[in-house]
């Protein structure tokens, strides 16, 4: 059926969306202009997805990535996942970003608004029709958010998509163990979303939250270097099943994980910002980070640059 439903044109998908994921798709149309107005004065849609290769014709499906990596685990597994995000082997309604929207109230200054863009779904490998949505470790998430010139959410930023998503997964978890690494997990629990999803009439392309954990962005890791943050797997607004916690490696990856990336590129006030500057500053942060400015995981990313 989801296959099917991928096929249909465009005017059908359209049809089938609520009102409020249509307006989204059409404000993020204009805010992209907007934003390529801001820094080329030009009329040209900018593409937040540029520095996304394009995914070659014979490129491995979803499935056949399963199958690839089913008897690899650890550093030969996430060396492929790099290899095949970097090649641009992910689905085309993944390079679509959608604007969430955020803000923040500053001492002696009206509130800041604020629009971020963020993939709809989470990191996957395949084409639209066959895609394997892929937890990895945070070297090689880090890897690909750079190549991709993006950045992690903040339990702030998870929130807020959780809230403004047009369609709520029900959280699945699978039985806790040393299984929850396998190639075997991720391929099962993947299965159980497709399930979901067609069940429910999710489709591909409006903005989804609720069906995995985030890696997060936060100043906990410049305090406990050598880890990984997640947060979210939310049931609800305001109820997420795990809390922002550093308490794994960052070599660490399971199948709950998921990797959303957000574009670096920013409004503030209506003007185009990088979103990791604006993270730096003590007043804006508070629009995107409920921790304030992350200057000090930052810098010290910078100081470390992403090695898979």
């Amino acid at each position: 059926m989801r296959q099917l439903f991928r096929k249909l044109p465009s005017v059908c998908l359209k049809r089938s969306l609520s009102r409020r994921e249509s307006f989204r798709l059409a404000f993020g149309s204009l805010c992209a202009r907007y934003l390529c107005g801001a820094e080329t004065a030009s009329h040209k849609t900018p593409d937040l997805a540029a520095k996304i290769p394009p995914r070659q014709h014979r490129a491995l499906t979803g499935s056949q990535f399963s199958e690839f990596v089913a008897g690899i685990e650890g550093r030969d597994r996430e060396r492929a996942i790099l290899h095949q995000l970097l090649a641009g082997n992910l689905p085309d309604f993944l390079r679509k970003f959608v604007p969430v929207e955020m803000s923040c109230e500053t001492p002696g200054k009206a509130k800041v608004s604020a629009t971020i863009f963020v993939m709809p779904e989470y990191l996957a490998i395949g084409s639209d029709a066959d895609f394997l949505r892929i937890p990895m470790n945070l070297y090689t998430a880090r890897a690909v958010a750079d190549r991709f010139h993006c950045v992690f959410p903040t339990r702030k930023m998870v929130d807020a998509i959780y809230d403004q998503s047009g369609f709520h997964f029900t959280p699945q978890p699978l039985p806790a163990g040393p299984q929850m690494r396998s190639t075997e997990y991720y391929r099962r629990h993947n299965g159980m979303i497709e399930k979901q999803s067609e069940a429910r009439g999710i489709p591909s392309g409006p903005l989804v939250a609720g069906h995995k954990k985030d890696v997060v962005l936060t100043n906990r890791l410049a305090r406990n270097p050598g880890q990984i943050a997640i947060y979210g797997w939310h049931r609800g607004t305001a109820d997420p099943i795990q809390p922002l916690s550093t308490v794994h490696g960052a070599g660490y990856a399971d199948y709950s994980h998921g990797i959303r990336l957000i574009s670096d590129r920013v409004l503030v006030d209506g003007k185009c910002r990088s979103l990791s500057d604006v993270l730096r500053d003590p007043l804006l942060a508070k629009a995107f980070s409920d921790e304030g400015s992350l200057r000090e995981v930052l810098d010290m990313w910078a100081r470390q640059p992403a090695a898979a």
